[in-house]
């Protein structure tokens, strides 16, 4: 009998979720714990870390899981090498639920690099007026730019100070759309903008708003992940979950 975790925190979680609980799929949705209040979903929920491969290996071993999909989001890197590991371990398999990344048209104007650090070594040493599109992870990468203004969207309100001098939060969460984007960056006076690329329609519009309004943008790509299984659309994951049945109980992989 199949028994899915997903790992999720994404807009496509959220949607395999619904998609999981309407079929009677019997399916645990697992949160990183990295929001405050983060979307209620239609499965059972767990919330927070597994503890590393081990952590994780242990979990999927207890509660009998028969399959995984990883539908974190694109640079929840660690999570996502840490399931690789724990399903090879295992012999479970292990699915990538992925949105594409985004891919730049002739009008615009992208940088795109290697990692955060390199994006701060990217923007001017002051006077920029920089729209810090990357959640709260790495803010204090950009503290070796103190000189420059930093306007940061966060989905919960900062709990301290700031790491950076000179910042101003907004708190929202996605999908945004391009008049209210086009808006901030204006009001702002958004001369940068730095973000990851993250794909999916739900945090475009601040890359459309920027293309209307001649921006640059320092784009981030994603971490290198070992090779995987990987479907971008739903009926691909079902497609994938129908080509992969799950074994007998008495056949559960037990882990090593």
């Amino acid at each position: 009998m199949m028994r899915l975790l997903l790992l999720g925190g994404t807009t496509e979680a959220s949607r395999l979720a619904r998609h999981l609980a309407e079929r009677g799929i019997d399916a645990v949705f697992s949160y990183a714990g990295r929001t405050d209040h983060p979307v209620p979903q239609p499965l059972p929920t767990r919330i927070g870390g597994f503890g590393g491969v081990k952590g994780l290996r242990d979990y999927l071993l207890r509660e009998r899981i028969t399959h995984v999909i990883d539908a974190t989001h694109p640079f929840a890197a660690q999570m996502s090498r840490n399931a690789i590991e724990a399903c090879g371990q295992s012999g479970l398999p292990l699915l990538s639920h992925e949105r594409m990344p985004w891919q730049a048209s002739p009008e615009d104007r992208w940088t795109r690099l290697r990692d955060m650090a390199a994006a701060c070594a990217a923007l001017p040493e002051n006077g920029a007026r920089v729209f810090l599109a990357i959640g709260k992870q790495q803010l204090a990468e950009f503290a070796a730019k103190p000189a420059n203004h930093y306007l940061l969207r966060l989905v919960d309100p900062p709990e301290g100070p700031l790491p950076l001098p000179d910042a101003h939060a907004v708190i929202g969460r996605g999908p945004f759309d391009v008049a209210g984007d086009t808006a901030l960056m204006q009001d702002h006076r958004i001369t940068h903008i730095v973000a990851k690329n993250a794909g999916g329609r739900g945090a475009e519009a601040k890359l459309i708003a920027a293309r209307a309004l001649r921006l640059p943008v320092i784009l981030v790509d994603r971490p290198t992940l070992p090779p995987r299984e990987s479907r971008d659309t739903l009926e691909g994951v079902m497609e994938w979950l129908a080509a992969h049945p799950a074994a007998p109980a008495t056949e559960v992989p037990r882990g090593v």
